[in-house]
């Protein structure tokens, strides 16, 4: 009978926070795989576990998955652990579930704490939908990119970022979205956590006289639906009827539909658009 894979999420700074389930689970597997197993051996002896870890990280993610993904076969069952937080989430976890599934191998979350959900839900800001953005690339282009994308995201938006770079991300930002609202969280779980509401404006100026300190998740207001909306309907409006049917017939629509899309965005019946555009 082939082994399972479980996904246990560990404190990202207070033990209290290590479930009952976790220590089990940690305690019952064949082997823990470990993103730094120098780190993870201060909870497992915390918790008195006695597993054999081995070491699986970001350099050797893809040969060592198929390591673990043979001993699964064979009938053990392992429990991968990051350094803190829930595996899986802007982490080399999730090559090994993908690997498990696709060997068709049971996979099973064992929750707990995870940095951008608790930062999310003490934001203040909405959490009906939201975008993780994990860290922001580190090549130039694709920092462009995502950046760029960021700037029409209407959900919530969810970052980390490390101390030493919080600056220049926060003046990054700044660039590409303009002033929002945003929570600086910093230190989540630990003695020394801040979670604290501001502009992202007011954030720059925080951190002009001061050096930024502690593992941070920042958290983004998305653009105003309705804003986005006026803007698009405000950008029509400066076309002529005409125009505005051509852009979607130089996009490959067909003319009916086009007039169709046109009266949609300008809110007017379609014949109005149609007698526009036929007369």
């Amino acid at each position: 009978m082939a082994g399972k894979l479980y996904l246990v999420a560990t404190p990202i700074g207070n033990l209290e926070d290590m479930t009952y389930r976790a220590v089990r689970v940690l305690s019952e597997v064949d082997v823990i795989a470990a993103e730094d197993t120098r780190n993870s051996i201060k909870l497992l002896n915390h918790f008195e576990i006695k597993t054999p870890m081995t070491s699986y990280h970001e350099y050797n993610k893809y040969d060592k998955a198929k390591v673990l993904v043979e001993k699964m076969q064979q009938g053990q069952s392992v429990a991968v652990i990051t350094d803190a937080g829930t595996p899986g989430i802007s982490d080399p976890g999730e090559e090994l579930v993908r690997q498990a599934l696709a060997a068709g191998l049971e996979v099973t979350p064992v929750p707990g704490a995870c940095a951008c959900i608790s930062a999310l839900i003490s934001s203040g800001l909405s959490t009906r939908r939201f975008a993780f953005e994990a860290f922001l690339p580190y090549d130039k282009k694709d920092r462009t990119r995502v950046l760029e994308e960021m700037k029409r995201e209407t959900r919530t938006m969810v970052m980390y970022e490390a101390p030493h770079k919080l600056k220049k991300t926060l003046a990054e930002l700044m660039e590409a979205l303009g002033d929002r609202h945003i929570t600086l969280a910093r230190e989540i779980t630990k003695k020394h956590e801040t979670i604290e509401p501001m502009m992202l404006s007011q954030a720059i100026a925080r951190y002009e006289g001061e050096d930024p300190r502690g593992e941070f998740v920042i958290v983004i207001e998305g653009l105003d639906v309705k804003k986005l909306e006026e803007e698009k309907k405000s950008s029509f409006e400066a076309m002529s009827v005409e125009e505005h049917v051509q852009t979607y017939v130089d996009q490959g629509m067909s003319k009916k539909d086009a007039i169709k899309q046109a009266a949609v965005d300008r809110g007017v019946p379609k014949r109005d658009v149609y007698n526009a555009v036929m007369k």
